[in-house]
């Protein structure tokens, strides 16, 4: 299996307000064709820097792709770095110049002296050419190696990568396909899903398998290596339904779906209705659900009821429920899922109120106590939990464990209706 490495190139990535997107992007298309990205880098415009790591990364590697540092300017410095890592010159290709002038003038601009820059290209180098900018890329075989420097604009590097430099590489990588999938599970912690799955994962010896915790689940990453994608596919199938067994009704999705897509599946599939009443996540349920496309057809209304005067004004919360066991209780969050039912006229509701802080806590209900209410026709119920972290996760850890509530007691009525 080839292994690649990445270098971003550019200061402005080492700040707080830049992202290296693309990086994800080409690991992505690399691990699809049985390459494995081992190691990413983001440089600085520094040219020590720069050339150790490009040289490094050479001895390390069969594949290092380098993004970004190709303009006109003097701080674009990848193309005159690269070069000399690789101990070749760079050469003047006059007709790459003519192609800018001639795309200056199709803008109705004369192409400024500094463009002459990116036509020099490093010698023996493929030309990458790049309809969508100023830059062209460049693929270099050194002996058994590959080093192939892109442009950083997404919109220019994603089309030269997929139309010059994959299906070179996916030649070179063999008959090997790689193909993930992601598990997610709630209500378990990552030990314990580990500690449930661990002899499972482990019989798969053409799997790799990372157990990793997100802001309020349990992703179980999946990549089987097979000579062909319907063999890759049986792979996980096969240690998907082994994994679902042992966990359950945990497992709430099979091909990395969020909580509230799955949620919608769920009451479309069931013709099902739903109202949402909320206190402390002040919104992020119903912002959660309709996110997803085709929510108008099973969600009907939410209120966000901050105050207690809301609750009993919108939701008919007593103020007896108020004064005797506070607004963060389960006999409010009842009383709030019962009355947002009523109100709404749905096949069911769930509430949410506590305490998100980081204010509001006492030693009976410190910060981080939330209550769940849910209401059907039959029934009326509550859950208490306790949730960890600043008042953003509280809230967001609140608002999943309510969907999933909801979710569990779908699957329970769906299960009690086929018996």
């Amino acid at each position: 299996m080839l292994s690649a490495e990445i270098i971003a190139v550019g200061s402005e990535l080492l700040t707080p307000t830049k992202t290296d997107t693309n990086s994800l992007w080409l690991t992505e298309k690399l691990n699809e064709i049985g390459v494995e990205v081992r190691l990413k880098t983001i440089v600085g415009d520094d040219r020590a820097r720069l050339e150790e790591t490009i040289r490094d990364a050479l001895r390390r590697s069969e594949v290092v792709i380098s993004t970004g540092g190709l303009g006109p300017t003097e701080d674009d410095i990848t193309r005159e770095v690269s070069a000399k890592a690789v101990g070749r010159e760079l050469v003047f290709h006059e007709d790459l110049v003519e192609e800018l002038r001639e795309r200056f003038r199709r803008w109705g601009r004369e192409m400024p002296e500094t463009n002459k820059r990116q036509a020099y290209v490093i010698e023996g180098a493929d030309i990458l050419p790049n309809p969508n900018g100023s830059a062209v890329g460049m693929a270099i075989e050194i002996g058994a190696k590959f080093l192939v420097v892109l442009p950083g604009p997404p919109r220019e590097l994603k089309p030269m990568f997929e139309a010059h430099v994959l299906p070179t590489l996916k030649k070179s990588a063999g008959e090997i396909v790689v193909r993930r999938r992601i598990l997610r599970v709630a209500g378990m912690g990552e030990s314990a899903v580990d500690e449930a799955i661990a002899p499972i994962y482990k019989s798969f010896e053409t799997v790799e398998t990372s157990i990793l915790f997100n802001r309020s689940e349990i992703e179980v990453h999946l990549a089987a290596k097979a000579k062909t994608e319907t063999e890759t596919e049986t792979i996980l199938e096969e240690l998907t339904a082994k994994i679902v067994e042992q966990l359950g009704v945990a497992v709430f999705a099979r091909n990395g779906e969020l909580m509230e897509e799955i949620l919608g599946e769920l009451l479309t599939e069931n013709k099902k209705t739903l109202a949402v009443a909320e206190s402390c996540t002040g919104g992020l349920i119903g912002e959660r659900l309709t996110d997803v496309s085709g929510a108008s057809g099973y969600f009907i209304e939410g209120a966000v009821v901050y105050s207690n005067e809301a609750k009993m004004r919108t939701l008919n919360v007593t103020a007896e429920i108020i004064e005797r066991f506070g607004a963060v209780s389960a006999a409010c969050a009842e009383a709030m899922a019962k009355g947002m039912r009523e109100r709404a006229k749905t096949d069911y509701a769930i509430s949410v109120t506590g305490i998100a802080g980081p204010g509001g806590g006492s030693e009976e209900k410190p910060v981080g106590t939330v209550f769940i209410g849910y209401a059907d026709e039959a029934q009326t119920k509550s859950i208490k939990i306790t949730l960890p972290g600043d008042r953003y996760l509280i809230r967001w850890r609140a608002s999943s464990a309510a969907l999933d509530y909801l979710r569990r007691q779908i699957l329970k009525s769906s299960s009690e209706t086929v018996k």
